[in-house]
This record gives C-alpha cells, sequence and structure tokens, in this order.
C-alpha cells in the first residue's frame, strides 16, 4: 500500500550541525471561531530526515489560518544546549486548492 500524500509538510534541518532536525516536536493549529481561538489539529516529531510527513490528510485542509509551533526549546533541551528562542511559529492564510499556503 502506498503512503497517503498529506497537503502540508515541513522540512526542518539543525543548522548548528547541517543535518536533519530529528526529534522536533511540533503542533498544527488552524484559527477557528472567527479568529478567535487556535484549535490543535496534530502534534508530532520530526523523522530521521527532518521531514513530518502525514500533518493533515487529504481533505483536512480547508480556507483558513493554520500555523506550525516548533519547540525549540525542547529540541536543544535533549541535546544538553540552551536555546535562544523557546519556539518558533510559522504562520500562514489562505488554500489555494492543492497549491500553498
Amino acid at each position: 500500500m502506498e503512503p497517503v500524500s498529506s497537503p502540508l509538510t515541513t522540512h526542518v534541518l539543525d543548522t548548528a550541525s547541517g543535518l536533519p532536525a530529528q526529534g522536533l516536536c511540533l503542533c498544527l493549529s488552524r484559527l477557528e471561531n472567527h479568529g478567535q481561538q487556535w484549535t490543535e489539529l496534530r502534534r508530532s516529531y520530526t523523522n530521521p530526515d527532518g521531514r513530518c510527513p502525514g500533518l493533515l490528510l487529504p481533505g483536512q485542509m480547508k480556507a483558513g489560518t493554520y500555523k506550525l509551533t516548533f519547540d525549540t526549546e525542547g529540541y536543544w533541551k535533549k541535546r544538553g544546549q540552551d536555546s535562544f528562542y523557546p519556539y518558533v511559529e510559522v504562520r500562514a492564510t489562505g488554500w489555494h486548492g492543492g497549491g500553498v499556503l
């Protein structure tokens, strides 16, 4: 059985090591209730390639505002280092019918 392709993907690189950021916790949320509340859709971890496949299933993506929150503090803490940023958020608005947010 072939894996189902997700309409949303991410790829995280650890620029300090020059390698994929394996095991980084991230959370995908969508803005709901007329822009009043973030709803968590998925919490996951990056794989050995620094990717997080299957964030959304086909058909789950709808027009709106989304954010990916990356737990950079937890990632660096596991490696015995301090983090300047406790988290990093990337927000995107819109949906272009199978294209990019």
